[in-house]
């Protein structure tokens, strides 16, 4: 299976595991996390979430082959856009782990994270300017918030990796470890969420959450809108060309 799921001690484990493709993320894949998180909002065994993907990349992010089968559909409609709903609205803590590449939807959805810790090989990247389009689910709100208007400006305008060091620094992760200890830490940090109580939990997280919630929804919608928009437009059907064919694009003939 290219995601995988487990259910032990009360932590639910969703990870990528399609290490053929670089974790690239699938319709399919969407779907089944969509699906997993769904089920673990309505199991009282199910405490905390811990996501991850393996030693050498969590994930490249959109299939691009899937992903433009799939362009012609509303971008609140399809399986990414689910999945991303129960992310950011579940109520139970979600952990992360990050080694290797998170491209993309792989650094986005770490905002909607609890705890997020990296390895020191971990690399992100949120090249969306890269290829003709905005950022995704709430990450020009969240992103800002997170690390500043400048910094946040220089990652998401340029759409350039930075490394594990600098994402601790900046508070985009909260820990970074050798990458062997990196899933077993993690692990462990979701048993500790998992043996307290789950109504404070949950009244804690919503605290932490609540006073942003409403901005987040309404800019998940306003950029859905504009990243729609912005797939049929030439600059992303260069960039995505381009990237089939192998070549660098050239966007000097877009005003």
């Amino acid at each position: 299976m290219d995601i995988q799921t487990s259910k032990e001690h009360g932590v639910l484990t969703i990870e990528f595991n399609r290490p053929e493709k670089k974790n690239a993320i699938t319709s399919a894949m969407y779907q089944l996390m969509a699906d997993a998180l769904r089920d673990a909002e309505g199991d009282s065994a199910v405490r905390a979430i811990l996501i991850a993907g393996k030693p050498e990349v969590f994930t490249a992010g959109n299939d691009l082959e899937d992903f433009m089968k799939h362009s012609s559909a509303p971008v609140g409609d399809r399986p990414v856009a689910q999945f991303m709903r129960h992310l950011s609205g579940a109520t139970k803590p979600v952990v992360a782990a990050v080694a290797g590449n998170a491209v993309g939807i792989g650094t986005t959805l770490l905002m909607h994270c609890d705890l997020v810790y990296a390895a020191d090989n971990a690399k992100f990247s949120m090249p969306f300017t890269q290829l003709g389009l905005c950022p995704e689910f709430a990450s020009s709100l969240l992103f800002p918030a997170m690390v500043g208007y400048q910094r946040a400006a220089e990652k998401l305008l340029l759409g350039e990796a930075f490394l594990a060091d600098e994402a601790l620094e900046m508070g985009l992760v909260s820990r970074v470890l050798p990458v062997d200890d990196l899933l077993p830490f993690a692990r462990g940090q979701a048993a500790k969420l998992a043996a307290l109580p789950a109504s404070s939990l949950r009244v804690t997280k919503s605290l932490l959450k609540t006073a942003q919630a409403q901005a987040v929804q309404a800019r998940m919608q306003e950029e859905n809108r504009h990243f729609g928009e912005m797939l049929s437009a030439p600059e992303a059907k260069e960039a995505f060309t381009a990237f089939f064919e192998k070549r660098r694009p050239d966007f000097t003939k877009f005003a």
